[in-house]
């Protein structure tokens, strides 16, 4: 590209938005050029803003410390600074952030957002880029809803769904679909942001209960597995799920043990190998239009008895890949596998980043 975009991000002293800017520090297609935080943290300079709590490890991109903060509650001081925005709103109230993301995308400004308040908006796409594209037909009916031009909202999934949504997603493809599942998740710390959970409750413990997490898990992959009709989103009927979310003393790294009931005859089930055959092969429209951060292999499956584990395998494809193992069956459903994907950057920021390049190469930003 001759010229990049011109992006901003929301909640930019945050840890998400943090992730963000240094993810994007050398992306190919998008430079940050506008960054918007509470009123407490606008009119200083973001190096000054965030200074005594810069949590990614890495320097601040050179080309965004001396960036001015603005008030994110004062969607017009964007203008004219950047042509999207990447929300990683964090406000007491869910209903302030629907309303604020609403307040950007009324000023002409697309939203591309990891918040959860509009997860659950009929007319906004919740993406996994290589599962619901076509989800992306439903924005022009929320432009036409809401009365606006070139703004809209699109949100990506709570991140410990991206543990298995892809294989989910791979074996119905294949013609294998899933009636039920059990899913226990181990999810890391940083899921909870900063300063997140107390050291007290996590070291040498672990918390069998993250507020929200077990609702989230078990229907969002409906509305992602839905359909679009009549301009809105109509969820899946399958797969029925039921959760239990904990949280684990791991940094990064959310893993996830599942078992699977297939909705199939027992002579049409698939075996193990047909299993690993359709899980390795898998991909989809973002490795097609070779998408900057998308994964060469969505899916990658590991032998060991003793993998997938967060610390050796949260990186794979650059943080971008479900990483499977220990699939077996199962003596209560069919089969079981555990699997892990990188939640602060497949699961936050990365997964942003790519449902904004799909969004760019699908023409939503012209």
């Amino acid at each position: 590209m001759a010229q990049k975009i011109k992006v901003g991000v929301l909640g930019a002293t945050g840890m998400v938005g943090q992730r963000y800017i240094k993810l994007l520090e050398d992306h190919p297609w998008f430079e940050v050029t506008y960054v918007a935080a509470s009123p407490r943290s606008a009119g200083k300079l973001y190096k000054e803003a965030v200074e005594n709590r810069w949590l990614i490890g890495e320097n601040i991109p050179n080309a965004v410390e001396n960036l001015t903060v603005e008030d994110a509650n004062l969607p017009e001081k964007a203008l004219g600074k950047c042509q999207f925005v990447f929300s990683a709103l964090e406000l007491p109230k869910k209903d302030d952030i629907k309303a604020l993301e609403a307040a950007y995308a009324k000023e002409g400004i697309p939203v591309v957002s990891n918040a959860s308040a509009n997860r659950w908006t009929e007319d906004v796409p919740m993406l996994v880029p290589e599962i619901n594209y076509a989800h992306l037909d439903v924005i022009d009916a929320q432009k036409k809803h809401n009365g606006w031009d070139k703004g809209f909202i699109a949100v990506k999934p709570n991140c410990s769904l991206q543990t298995y949504m892809m294989p989910l997603h791979a074996l119905i493809q294949a013609g294998y679909p899933v009636k039920r599942m059990i899913v226990t998740t181990l999810q890391a710390t940083s899921g909870a942001g900063y300063p997140g959970v107390p050291s007290f409750d996590m070291i040498d413990n672990i918390v069998p209960f993250i507020g929200g997490e077990e609702e989230k898990t078990e229907k969002e992959c409906l509305k992602i597995l839905g359909s679009v009709k009549d301009g809105k989103i109509v969820n899946a009927e399958y797969p029925i799920v039921s959760s239990t979310c904990t949280r684990v003393p791991v940094v990064d790294g959310h893993t996830a043990c599942v078992s699977l009931e297939f909705d199939l005859p027992d002579d049409k089930k698939p075996s193990l190998e047909e299993i690993e055959r359709v899980w390795t092969s898998y991909t989809s429209l973002p490795q097609k239009l070779k998408l900057p951060s998308a994964p060469e292999h969505p899916i990658v499956l590991r032998h060991e008895e003793n993998r997938p584990q967060p610390r050796r395998d949260r990186e794979t494809e650059k943080g971008m890949a479900c990483v499977i193992g220990r699939l077996r069956p199962c003596n209560v459903f069919d089969v079981k596998f555990v699997a892990l994907s990188h939640n602060t950057k497949r699961g936050a920021a990365l997964g942003g980043i790519l449902n904004a390049e799909l969004l760019k190469v699908r023409g939503f930003f012209d």
